[in-house]
């Protein structure tokens, strides 16, 4: 049996060329999974999958920041549209102190994500502990907002599993830029 012919790789190729002084007449179209990882490294493969998740955290922090303010503005303006009283709260403060504070969160929370948008390292660690602090403040407020606040604490728990998980993305495709 004769052996079988797996064709030439480009750089043998290229080889063949320069010995013949002839170029090839069919181009290289596409490199393998394996020529790919050894130009641009393990960590440029790593970076380009966790990135989404990283723009995704940035973008959540801030429409999170968004509606957290929308929740301190509904405190401070509409007393009568929450379901319960201020004293049947799991922390009784006065709606105008939970507003206040939320709406400190909501400006924390938009910083933050124009921050890890920018691939700042710090911005992910603070990103974790102010949706951390925004988790617990819905649920100490679920009682007068129930809907909206089971889905802020979700939406919290996602940005903290976007930013733990894949925080580390966004360093690797600067390095692998620069």
């Amino acid at each position: 049996m004769g052996r079988r012919e797996t064709g030439a790789s480009a750089q043998e190729q290229q080889q063949q060329a320069a010995e013949t002084g002839r170029t090839p007449t069919v181009p290289q179209a596409r490199r393998s999974a394996e020529e790919t990882t050894a130009a641009h490294g393990p960590s440029a493969m790593a970076a380009r999958t966790g990135v989404g998740w990283m723009v995704y955290a940035g973008a959540v922090l801030i429409v999170l920041g968004l509606f957290q303010a929308i929740w301190g503005l509904t405190a401070l303006f509409n007393l009568g549209y929450f379901i319960v009283a201020s004293d049947g709260l799991a922390v009784p403060f006065a709606y105008t102190a939970w507003a206040w504070i939320h709406i400190a969160v909501a400006a924390l929370l938009v910083i933050t994500g124009l921050a890890v948008l920018a691939g700042q390292t710090w911005a992910r660690y603070v990103g974790i502990v102010i949706a951390g602090l925004a988790a617990i403040g819905n649920f100490l407020t679920l009682a007068a907002f129930p809907l909206w606040s089971l889905v802020m604490i979700a939406v919290d728990v996602l940005v903290i599993y976007a930013l733990t998980v894949h925080g580390n993305e966004m360093k690797a495709l600067r390095q692998a830029r620069g």
